[in-house]
């Protein structure tokens, strides 16, 4: 299966520069958005073939999550189970018979790290969200099968040195700040294996973000901070995982992964 994940920054804006060619190239199973920044009915997608899922934040122009499926799904959450954590849009989870897949935009701590405590409130529930659904327990309090998770989207932290370009005038900065790392650590050691890292675990200088300043992406100064985590039981299955950092049309690229299932 071919999963493909992209922080498109207003899907609006990226219809204009090509979306749907985009879309239609990578040829995906499931294709995973983040910060979708529409309210239910604003666009307009022409994406045959597909099963369309929406996560919609309160606020308009905000946040949100989307997910385009080959396959309708068993069923869909469409938040963590916290009333407070919910209403940004930012998670839309799909069951299929054989895995969990989770779509996540993660909360940006901000400037000064102002929003820190939300992000830690939502790093915790987030992880724990994750690890229901291995074991079988939705957050509504029903239950499922257990099976493994594949999740993917903007995770909004750089988890080691190797990913950004420049660590040490970022350290303590929101994105890499020894809080949200440690938080990536511990989703991690509970049992996730990060793809794209595990299958290069010594390659430097490949980002998935870049500012809109100082020319950061033409200078390649950038932040690895979108990813595909799997539960360590499908690692073995992964045969590749990709960034595609020659598609533009967002501040983001697009990530990828294949699982032989």
């Amino acid at each position: 299966m071919r999963f493909v994940s992209w922080n498109v920054n207003g899907l609006r804006a990226v219809l204009k520069k090509g979306f749907e060619d985009i879309f239609a190239t990578f040829d995906a199973d499931v294709f995973a958005l983040q910060e979708t920044k529409l309210q239910e009915g604003q666009v307009d997608l022409d994406l045959p073939g597909y099963h369309d899922y929406w996560s919609y934040a309160e606020r308009k122009g905000y946040s949100g999550t989307a997910v385009f499926s080959k396959r309708e799904p068993l069923r869909v959450l469409h938040g963590l189970g916290d009333e407070y954590l919910d209403n940004e849009g930012r998670i839309c989870a799909l069951e299929f018979p054989e895995l969990w897949f989770v779509d996540v935009y993660t909360p940006n701590a901000q400037n000064e790290l102002a929003r820190i405590d939300h992000r830690m409130q939502w790093d915790d529930a987030f992880r724990e969200f994750c690890k229901g659904l291995e074991e079988g327990a939705l957050p509504d309090g029903a239950t499922s099968q257990p099976k493994p998770v594949v999740m993917c989207g903007d995770f909004n932290v750089a988890h080691e040195e190797i990913d950004l370009k420049n660590p040490g005038p970022n350290r303590g900065n929101a994105g890499f700040s020894d809080e949200e790392r440690e938080k990536f650590t511990k989703l991690i050691d509970a049992g996730f294996s990060d793809t794209w890292r595990t299958l290069n675990p010594d390659v430097a200088g490949v980002y998935s973000w870049w500012s809109y300043r100082f020319n950061a992406r033409k200078n390649n100064a950038g932040w690895r901070i979108d990813y595909f985590l799997v539960s360590d039981e499908l690692m073995p299955r992964v045969t590749d995982a990709s960034i595609h950092c020659e598609v533009l049309g967002s501040d983001h690229c697009p990530v990828a992964l294949e699982l032989d299932l």
